[in-house]
């Protein structure tokens, strides 16, 4: 069995290249919600060196909240956002001798495209036409996978490790206080039956059947750093191959 492990990077958190040693996949900040150039270019960095591939993460315009704040923009503005962000990526990485693999989403821009077809839609169009050998990575059975296989674009279907789940298959939003899986057990426990069974239990109980290509892990804090080792140790000694 092969999952690939991803975490949201170059957002100015400082555990970045501790990250690159766990995961397989880095979603590179664009610099719209968090980061900066000299962020991209260090981040890209740890990447060459650890070999790990490299995603693009583009957000709302919208620092202030960290990209997490729902808009309601014209189609226009979508695209315009996210040709920007992946032409700034795809340009720094060239410079690097390094490209970009995937396109995800982030924040309130992937949560909403999760359940909007026709954001979903939007931006993948944009990503194909920006580049169409770019897969696009979205919340496994959400919108942004649909639109993404109607138009022909490679799809990564994403699972989380610490965020609990609606019986509709979506996040429990940041704002709820169960949104969160701080238990390392709990988490562990939930990433097993994601990998082996491809399930995860809604928080009123109800199981959902998912498609598991690649499971996100948090790595803004030491604890969660942590718990990231732990989550990836598990899967290896459980004969699962990271990549």
């Amino acid at each position: 069995m092969n999952i690939d492990l991803n975490a949201d990077v170059g957002e100015g958190f400082g555990f970045d290249q501790d990250l690159m040693a766990i995961i397989s996949s880095a979603n590179i900040c664009a610099g719209l919600h968090a980061g900066s150039v000299a962020d991209m270019v260090k981040t890209l960095g740890f990447a060459k060196t650890h070999g790990v591939k490299i995603g693009i993460h583009p957000s709302y315009d919208d620092r202030q909240n960290f990209g997490r704040t729902p808009q309601n923009l014209p189609d226009e503005q979508v695209r315009a956002l996210l040709f920007y962000q992946m032409g700034a990526v795809k340009s720094v990485c060239q410079m690097m001798g390094l490209s970009a693999r995937y396109v995800k989403p982030h924040g309130a821009l992937y949560n909403q495209a999760s359940t909007d077809p026709k954001l979903a839609h939007t931006i993948a169009q944009a990503v194909y036409e920006f580049d169409p050998t770019l897969a696009l990575m979205g919340l496994s059975g959400g919108e942004l996978i649909q639109a993404g296989q109607n138009i022909g674009l490679d799809t990564i279907c994403e699972v989380f490790a610490d965020r609990r789940y609606n019986a509709d298959g979506t996040l429990v939003a940041r704002t709820q206080p169960n949104a969160l899986i701080d238990n390392t057990d709990e988490a562990i426990a939930q990433v097993l039956r994601m990998v082996e069974y491809g399930q995860v239990v809604a928080v009123d109980g109800s199981v959902i059947t998912l498609d598991v290509d690649s499971i996100c892990l948090h790595g803004d804090g030491k604890h969660a750093l942590v718990f990231a080792h732990k989550i990836k140790d598990t899967l290896l000694n459980k004969g699962v191959h990271i990549g």
